[in-house]
């Protein structure tokens, strides 16, 4: 018998969000782990937030509302709030009720910077996997560390001199004039983006493009394949270095030799004196090609390195972390950051290494011994 198309709503209704949910989607066992940080993180929260005043959105349900911009790569927390509106499975997630409001996205966005303010995505990163059941999963002794380009919220067109010395007649109120710049010497010295400035005119590499961006960095580690430390800083051409020193020092509870692989654009005489002088061994890729005169390049890692067979081993895990990368900026969306500025871009890049790492844990908590 064929069924009426009728509306079915009714006055009431005794199903949760909870109930809707099944019993083995992947994001239960995800918020399991994001339980267990966020209590880690209650007593940062508490030093956030005034003990009087009007109750604002509860930070764990703001964070867990951001991680699912996360994991499914939404544009935006206006679109991010529209989701919330219908989507079950998001309500659920964030801890929203069916019958709770959804909250207003500049409400949102204003309540998210005070978690910035209070640098959570760093120690929401470092509760992740510093959970007891984390922990063992994790090395202490083998590391990988690498950068990729983020692409900056700001067109080329924003990139003026900083001298005002450009030609805008003709430009429409409130944009930049279209402007060929063929044959100009531009540089971040006498420039700067006048919608993002802490974006910086960065090229990779010869025979590609100079682009406003940011550079990601990532500290890897080798057994599971987790992001232990992540960072955002300006682009140029020695900054990879120092953020690879920079979160080293940061772990400050490991105890004796670690190794860090890393690719051939480290293998400098003064970063490898830096590693060695904290008992850090470099497992840094060599360059072996000659160059145009048919000299090779000098490298500064030598035979006393690379004749181990954790050298080789090295190699071959370092490349992981290019999976991250490409989670992070194609999955996630952040191949260009949606965001100005380098503290709030920093901050998101953080979380979304934390949300790259939530997504593999269900699975290596599964597989891994009791």
């Amino acid at each position: 018998m064929r069924g009426e198309d009728r509306d079915s709503g009714a006055l009431f209704s005794y199903v949760s969000c909870e109930a809707r949910v099944p019993a083995d989607h992947p994001l239960r066992a995800i918020r399991a782990i994001v339980g267990e940080a966020l209590d880690v993180l209650s007593p940062a929260f508490e030093e956030l937030y005034s003990k009087t005043g009007r109750p604002s959105i509860a930070p764990e349900k703001l964070l867990r509302a951001l991680l699912l911009q996360a994991f499914y790569g939404i544009r935006s927390e206006r679109q991010l709030m529209e989701q919330l509106n219908y989507n079950l499975l998001f309500r659920w997630f964030a801890g929203l009720s069916m019958d709770a409001p959804v909250w207003d996205a500049t409400v949102y966005s204003k309540n998210r910077d005070r978690l910035i303010a209070g640098d959570i995505a760093v120690r929401f990163l470092r509760a992740i996997v510093g959970t007891e059941r984390v922990r063992g999963l994790l090395s202490d002794e083998h590391f990988s560390v690498d950068g990729t380009l983020i692409d900056a919220w700001a067109s080329m067109q924003s990139f003026r001199r900083k001298d005002g010395g450009d030609d805008d007649t003709g430009a429409p109120p409130g944009r930049n004039a279209a402007r060929d710049f063929r044959g100009e010497k531009r540089s971040n010295e006498t420039h700067a983006s006048t919608t993002d400035p802490d974006a910086r005119l960065y090229r990779k590499g010869n025979g590609q493009s100079s682009r406003l961006c940011f550079i990601g960095h990532v500290l890897l580690e080798n057994r599971s394949a987790l992001i232990v430390d992540a960072t955002l800083t300006h682009a140029n051409g020695t900054v990879e270095r120092a953020a690879a020193l920079a979160m080293l020092d940061r772990r400050t509870h490991r105890r004796g030799r670690i190794t860090l692989g890393a690719d051939k654009a480290y293998d400098v005489s003064g970063f490898v004196g830096e590693l060695r002088a904290r008992r850090v061994t470099p497992h840094i890729a060599i360059d072996g090609h000659p160059s145009k005169n048919g000299r090779r390049r000098k490298t500064a890692v030598d035979g006393r390195t690379t004749r181990h067979p954790g050298y080789a081993s090295s190699q071959r895990v370092r490349k992981r972390i290019e999976e991250s990368f490409g989670w992070i900026k194609s999955s996630a969306g952040l191949a260009k950051t949606r965001h100005r500025g380098i503290e709030r871009a920093g901050w998101m890049f953080t979380l979304t290494a934390a949300a790259c790492n939530l997504v593999r844990l269900p699975r290596l908590l599964a597989e891994a011994p009791p």
